[in-house]
């Protein structure tokens, strides 16, 4: 169990007194997409008194967890999280204990992830010696969840409305109180007068799997499958063919925004599909019924699936689909933990 803080100490030595107990300790998460260090992490000044604490209470503390939050860009950061680290080792010894884990927590992204390791490998061989470490029982772990799930889901969504200008209408007038034609609201952008943008609404968004956008600060940009019910490829469509448009959600929220303006294809209609890479984590798990839509459902396929009209027929053919084909996941999974421990093993850590 983890604890940064005097209360839990009270509370794990009235519930569970034999528990073995990590102290979490605050670390610089500056370089993250998700930080946690305004809710959890005790700074280094408080550490001393903690331990002390624990100790008056006859609880077992076995060793230090941080976390430099979740979605890292910065993988330096960990080096200064490992000195921090050594540090609580050194004043635990002061108080009477003797380490023997370190939890380096996750935060890793799977396109820096080898970045991340070398700052690390370096890191810990610097503070936590391998001598040190097979002397005294170290042990290492980390929790790579982000970089487990992230790759491993695409979400595809199908186009089940439009809100389009009708030809020859009379567009949006700066100054006047008629509606703009699109709800197409942009912060970043400011659009001139434009009176041919779409709006297009897909049957999943911000209370269903696009809930990243909010919670886990994600910024999902689609690939056309379809355009007008035929498969997608770029070199059938001229660039002058695309056409500004912004893409929402199915709920009667107006927050419900998967994106304010890109460019898309011209053509596509309702019923068309766009698909959306790297959508493992921080999506479903999160997701609600609000409106009384659907949770997206997971459909598992065997094998790469690289193109979009792969990605598109899988999807379509699933409907049908009978359930035993979920035992597929477990295959995945398996080479997924391969590879990540070919990779761990090629860099010579022991994490």
């Amino acid at each position: 169990m983890t604890f940064d803080n005097a209360d839990e100490l009270y509370k794990i030595a009235k519930a569970h007194p034999r528990s073995k107990l990590v102290i979490r300790i605050l670390t610089d998460d500056s370089k993250s997409l998700c930080a946690f260090g305004i809710k959890f992490g005790a700074p280094l000044a408080v550490v001393p008194s903690l331990l002390a604490k624990a100790k008056e209470l006859n609880l077992d503390v076995i060793g230090v967890s941080f976390h430099v939050g979740s979605g890292c860009y910065d993988p330096s950061v960990y080096r200064d999280a490992i000195a921090r680290a050594r540090a609580v080792f050194n004043m635990a010894n002061n108080v009477g204990y003797e380490f023997t884990l370190l939890d380096v927590g996750g935060g890793f992204e799977d396109r820096l992830f080898e970045s991340a390791a070398v700052v690390l490998r370096e890191a810990i061989g610097e503070h936590f010696p391998e001598e040190e470490r097979r002397e005294k029982g170290i042990r290492l772990i980390a929790e790579p969840g982000r970089y487990y799930v992230s790759t491993a889901f695409r979400l595809v969504v199908n186009v089940i409305a439009r809100r389009a200008p009708l030809e020859g209408a009379k567009g949006y007038s700066e100054g006047g109180d008629a509606q703009p034609e699109v709800m197409c609201e942009c912060s970043l952008l400011v659009l001139p007068i434009v009176t041919d943008l779409i709006s297009d609404y897909v049957n999943d968004g911000v209370y269903g799997a696009f809930n990243c956008i909010l919670f886990d600060h994600q910024t999902p940009l689609p690939r056309v499958l379809t355009v007008n019910g035929i498969p997608y490829t770029p070199s059938a469509f001229p660039d002058e063919d695309a056409q500004w448009a912004s893409i929402w959600g199915p709920t009667c929220d107006s927050i419900d925004c998967i994106s304010k303006g890109l460019f898309l294809p011209r053509g596509i209609q309702v019923g068309d599909w766009l698909e959306f890479e790297n959508m493992g984590a921080y999506t479903v798990c999160a997701a609600s019924q609000f409106n009384g839509f659907e949770v997206s459902r997971v459909v598992y396929t065997v094998g790469g699936a690289a193109s979009a009209s792969a990605s598109a027929s899988a999807f379509a053919s699933s409907i049908s689909a009978p359930s035993g084909e979920v035992m597929s996941v477990f295959e995945q999974v398996k080479r997924v933990l391969v590879e990540f421990e070919e990779r761990v093993r090629g860099m010579d850590m022991d994490i």
